[in-house]
């Protein structure tokens, strides 16, 4: 089936915007409301000056639910990674085309543990350093903040990024999903899928509301 802009995008609340002190309610909380997905963002202070969570968060959420898991490793040398997430449960590991590992090689390895493969680039990186890679991976993701921190504001270029890929992978058999993470709002969210957006990842939006399943409603609605 071949991706058009009238998609009913999938919600991945991201879990960094989690209050950690119930975090295993937040899990149930959200996966109630409807979470097509679980967003987890893996952070080393090394690719950007902060930490996030780890695979031993991930492996105890998984005995939980089994919403797939999409893991967005912000690290600089993602092969030290790859076999942890694995082993946590880890349905698809997205990676940055900004780290230091060989960008097959990567793909290489998560694809050999039969789990998905995502790229993602941060908001200076140009479409074009991903475009190569597109017909080997599922997903591709433009970060719509700088990564390494919730709560920042979308980046208004980056619609035109989602374009620039929606156009590039419509004609393939097969193509990868679109994601859009960071400062995705119910007001942002159904622009972005109208863009060619699939994945819709979104934290504090979802988490620091108290009613999840309106706002995951929001974000899948498109006019």
């Amino acid at each position: 089936m071949k991706h058009n802009k009238s998609v009913t995008p999938k919600i991945a609340p991201s879990l960094l915007a989690a209050d950690f002190s119930r975090f295993g309610e937040e899990v149930d909380r959200v996966v109630a409301a409807g979470a097509d997905l679980l967003h987890f963002d893996v952070m080393d202070g090394d690719f950007v000056p902060n930490f996030g969570l780890s695979p031993l968060m991930i492996d105890a959420v998984r005995s939980k639910t089994e919403v797939p898991f999409d893991v967005h490793i912000m690290v600089t040398h993602p092969l030290r990674y790859i076999d942890a997430l694995v082993d946590a449960g880890s349905d698809m590991i997205t990676f940055h085309i900004e780290s230091d590992d060989e960008p097959y090689a990567i793909i290489s390895v998560i694809k050999a543990h039969n789990l998905k493969v995502g790229i993602a680039f941060s908001p200076k990186t140009s479409c074009d350093e991903i475009i190569p890679f597109l017909s080997d991976i599922d997903l591709v993701l433009p970060m719509s903040v700088e990564p390494g921190f919730g709560g920042q504001s979308f980046l208004p270029d980056t619609f035109e990024k989602i374009e620039r890929i929606h156009q590039e992978i419509k004609d393939m058999d097969v193509p990868p999903e679109i994601s859009v993470d960071g400062g995705v709002t119910p007001e942002i969210g159904p622009v972005a899928a109208r863009h060619g957006a699939t994945i819709l990842v979104a934290g504090t939006a979802i988490f620091r509301c108290e009613h999840p399943d309106v706002v995951i409603e929001k974000l899948r609605t498109i006019e």
